[in-house]
């Protein structure tokens, strides 16, 4: 049958260190029930053992995605996984889980790589785009235009651009600081509002973005071109790039920060106004620009666990139509908002009062999402009983018997653990341990 219990699962991204000692692969959206390894032979463990004394699989994620199979000791996998909702822009999407083999009192650590395939196509937020572009226009001139977004990774994410529509006007494609890409349109011949072809103002074309899959997958959106009378000169901000940053616990309405920008026409040619460029959601959620002064406010508490940092492209707009950009790196600073956490893995009770010295009664493991000293954690034993703790990797304990137990003096021994940071004021959290302890046959009878 299926054993599962306490899940956990991190995901990793792929600069993190190697953490497991079996490390697997299995594509995405495979069916429920897929085999990902053979973690019994892998291990070389002994099957009649396992059915005997029985296995857990811990996986901290709040959905358990694997299983073993008690019978065959097979890993599998327990729901649909979609990796592209686990890992988001996380080019390396690993799971990691733990398996304890109960009546051998051992952990043994491993990774499943969630591989991509090829299921999204790039795609526009919009599909009909439009921009404004005067007449007096000078070829060369570029226009940054909305990007296209593939969830996909690799080879199946989005590869290139194409336009058609007019020859006036070619693509080029610019590298952003993340390595995406970002289309622009290139004015390459001048345009004339005499011209038969502007008769009526407007331009159609189409942009098109193009994943590397096999077969390949696209996306296109419309984009007209709306030709305007002369505004000759663009917004131009003080900075291409701005930088701040913001403690986690900034009340929302806070200012993050004031960008600014210049237009040398006159009158509604020369009125600015602020705005976000295409952005992710959760971007949009945190924060605001306001239109007319360009001030950012937070609007919604940050966490500095969840996202440590964000990049906010702002949009600076003339009356006539014509755009500048600048880049905000907002850096979210951690404060000492969480306590650690501790979780008893496994407990072994009752023990032999003949049990030596040493002998390992429970696996403990502390974690705190915090960073720096705020994320350093203690750990000691509260309560009078013979028992002490060990660390055995970070984060991870082991309780042993610290000396020789005696069931007759005591039948059960109750302690606390307890974890502490390092931050100021320090936090902290208690778990509670109960071991009975078993007779075994020390005493002889006395007349």
């Amino acid at each position: 049958g299926w054993d599962r219990a306490l899940l956990w699962c991190v995901l990793v991204a792929a600069w993190e260190a190697a953490w497991g000692q079996l490390r697997y692969s299995v594509p995405e959206e495979m069916p429920k029930g897929s085999f990902v390894g053979d973690v019994a032979k892998d291990l070389a463990l002994d099957l009649p053992t396992l059915h005997d004394h029985g296995v857990r699989i811990i996986d901290r994620s709040r959905t358990q995605y694997f299983a073993l199979h008690g019978k065959t000791g097979h890993l599998v996998t327990a729901e649909r996984i979609d990796r592209e909702q686990l890992c988001e822009s996380v080019q390396q999407c690993v799971l990691r889980c733990e398996v304890i083999v109960k009546g051998e009192m051992q952990i043994y650590r491993i990774e499943v790589e969630i591989t991509d395939i090829n299921d999204n196509a790039p795609s526009f937020k919009e599909r009909d785009l439009e921009e404004r572009i005067s007449e007096t226009t000078a070829p060369g001139s570029r226009f940054p235009l909305a990007e296209a977004h593939d969830p996909d990774v690799g080879r199946n994410s989005l590869q290139r651009y194409e336009l058609s529509g007019d020859e006036h006007f070619s693509l080029s494609v610019q590298a952003g600081p993340g390595g995406d890409q970002r289309p622009e349109l290139v004015l390459a011949k001048a345009l004339d509002r005499e011209e038969a072809a502007f008769h009526e103002l407007s331009v159609r074309l189409v942009l098109t973005a193009v994943d590397g899959g096999d077969p390949p997958r696209s996306g296109t959106a419309q984009l007209c071109i709306n030709v305007t009378d002369a505004n000759d000169n663009p917004p131009v901000f003080a900075h291409d790039r701005y930088g701040t940053s913001l403690r986690e616990d900034a009340p929302p309405g806070s200012t993050v920060l004031n960008v600014s920008a210049s237009d040398a026409d006159a009158g509604t040619n020369a009125r600015i106004t602020y705005g976000f460029q295409e952005a992710p959601a959760k971007v949009l959620q945190k924060f605001v620009v306001e239109a007319e002064s360009g001030t950012i406010r937070l609007q919604e508490a940050l966490d500095f666990e969840d996202t440590r940092g964000y990049t906010l492209v702002v949009e600076a707009r003339d009356g006539g139509g014509l755009v500048a950009h600048c880049e905000v790196e907002v850096e979210v600073l951690d404060v000492n908002d969480n306590a650690p956490e501790i979780t008893v893995s496994s407990v072994s009770s009752p023990v032999p009062e003949d049990a030596p010295a040493g002998t390992v009664v429970a696996l403990l493991k502390v974690r705190d999402r915090d960073s720096g000293e705020n994320g350093q954690v203690w750990c000691e034993l509260s309560g009078e009983a013979p028992l002490s703790m060990v660390s055995s990797s970070v984060g991870s304990y082991k309780v042993v018997t610290a000396s020789a137990l005696d069931r007759e003096e005591a039948s059960e021994h109750r302690v606390t653990v307890v974890a502490r940071d390092r931050g100021s004021p320090s936090l902290s959290s208690r778990a509670s341990l109960v071991l009975e302890v078993s007779d075994v046959n020390d005493n002889a009878p006395v007349f």
